[in-house]
Formats: C-alpha cells, structure tokens, sequence
C-alpha cells in the first residue's frame, strides 16, 4: 500500500473531547506526517503548526476546500463535531476521497448506530445523520474503518461538574440505566494506531466504551473515590434538563442531540460493553476513576 503524503486530520483544532488534536500529536509523535486542518487561524492552529503539523484552513462544508486540503493525502481521519451539517460534510468528504483516490478514511461515528436501523432510528438529529453517513461511506466503495465510541467521560465536565462542586452530587436524567464512557484519549489512540498502519483494520468496525457498565450510583462510587469525598447521584427530571439546555441558548440540534442522550440512558440504550480499546491498542480502557482522578480539580478538588 503506498502511503506516500501527510494524514490528514480533521477538526485537530476542535473541541469535542479534543480527538483530532490529540490524533495530529500522536501521529506526530511517531514520526509520521500530519496535515491538520482547521475553521480559522489561532492560537490552537498556531500550537499544532509548532508542534510539526501542515496546518490548512478550510470548511467541510465546501467542496472546493475539502478537495485542496484532501489533495495529496492517502490516508484520512474524519470527525466533524455535533453539526446540522454533518451529513452533507461526510457526502462531501465521501465524494473528493473517491475523487483524489485515498487508501484508507477513519470515520468518526457514535455507538447508537449499532442499535439503528432504517426503521429504528432515534429522536435526535445528529445520531440519524451518523446511521446516514455510515451508509453513504459504505456505498461510496471507499476503504473504510468505522470507529463507534459511546459517551465520552469529558462530558461530565460540562454536565456534571457544576452540581459536584457545588453539592456533592452527579444531577442528570439517566434513570437506572446502565452506561461506560470512554475517554477521549482512548479514542484518539485507537484512531492514531489505525492511521498508522490502516492495512489490518480496514473495512473493519470498532466499538469503544470504558472498561465497566454500571448505572449512575456506580459512577458516582468511582467520583467518591476519586475525590475521597461522598458523591451521590441524584435523579433530575428530564423537562427541567431540557429546559436548562435550552437556557444556554445552544443550538436546538445540539439540544436536541443531548436531550436524546438522557432519554437513551433511561432506556438502557447506553448499557454497552466493548473492547475495541484493548484489541487495538493493546491497553485498557481508562475507569471512570482514573478520569475524575485526572481532572480531580475540575470536579472541587480531592480531600487529603
């Protein structure tokens, strides 16, 4: 396979969990060529080109750029933050990748697809869109490897670390559901091992979740010993979570797609247990307690 060219690495500037950023270091840390592109120019473009990354500036949503930054490039990482654009972003990616002729395109999807079908979809947006471009991948004829991780652990610290500062207690509408994030360097490993050497997995599907499912008195167990203070969980009502999303003025397809997760966690939809992390990296998924263990700070700091 001939590999002649940088990786391309989209969204390495993004904020989801920062995968794309930590793709580009890793990949840069292996001594392997990396093209990061980005919305604008800035500080976080300025730190990947002193890193040692190409940085190109474009939007995935015109052709015409996608097909300059793509141009060169054998080997491709795409991952597009929640977006109403999403799927017209994948069409095009799908569409110059075919086009330019690439070896290998890692496609940044979500876990709910497994569970999603033409006549099984889910109330949000984003997830649709997900099932959609996994379709339109498979189609295209492209080689392919699908990466399907579930909730990522850094979503605790926008929805959970206010109310654990302030009370001592995880307030989300999860239910009784089981769930096992995964942590977005997990993630960003998984993607880096494939990018660098993509032959073994393509055509292949990887689901990630953390090393344990449990349900939300669980996690709160680990944040306990994490923080070695009590943390409870404590059921918030999904209208009043609705209505405090929607408060933050986010984007209703952003509200709509986070909604939908709490409704999916009631459900059990969340209740997931994989190994992808582990086959591929041959390392272990990081805990719940490793991760509140690392951002301890964020969380109201750990008691001596």
């Amino acid at each position: 396979m001939a590999d002649n060219g940088p990786i391309l690495v989209t969204g390495a500037a993004g904020q989801l969990g920062g995968i794309g950023r930590t793709v580009t270091g890793l990949l840069l840390d292996r001594g392997l060529p990396v093209r990061a592109m980005v919305r604008r120019e800035d500080d976080r473009s300025a730190a990947l080109r002193a890193a040692g990354a190409e940085v190109v500036v474009g939007d995935l949503l015109e052709p015409a750029d996608v097909y300059r930054v793509v141009n060169g490039c054998r080997r491709i990482y795409f991952g597009m933050s929640v977006s109403a654009g999403y799927l017209e972003a994948t069409v095009t990616m799908a569409a110059v990748a075919r086009e330019v002729g690439v070896n290998a395109l890692v496609n940044m999807s979500q876990m709910t697809v497994s569970q999603m079908s033409i006549q099984n979809t889910t109330p949000s947006p984003q997830q649709r869109q997900h099932w959609l471009g996994e379709q339109v991948l498979t189609w295209s004829g492209l080689p392919v490897v699908t990466i399907r991780p579930t909730m990522f652990l850094e979503s605790f610290l926008p929805l959970a670390a206010p109310s654990v500062r302030d009370r001592g207690r995880i307030e989300l509408p999860f239910g009784r559901g089981k769930t096992s994030p995964v942590a977005a360097a997990d993630v960003a490993r998984v993607v880096a091992a494939v990018l660098a050497d993509p032959a073994p997995h393509l055509g292949r599907l990887y689901e990630l979740t953390g090393p344990r499912s449990q349900d939300m008195n669980g996690i709160a167990r680990e944040f306990s010993d994490a923080l070695n203070r009590e943390i409870t969980y404590s059921e918030s009502p999904a209208e009043n979570w609705e209505r405090e999303l929607k408060k933050l003025g986010l984007p209703e397809h952003l509200t709509r797609h986070v909604v939908t997760m709490g409704e999916l966690h009631r459900a059990g939809r969340y209740d997931r247990l994989a190994d992808g992390v582990q086959r591929v990296t041959g390392r272990a998924a990081m805990s719940v307690r490793e991760f509140v263990s690392l951002h301890a700070d964020e969380f109201g700091g750990r008691r001596s």
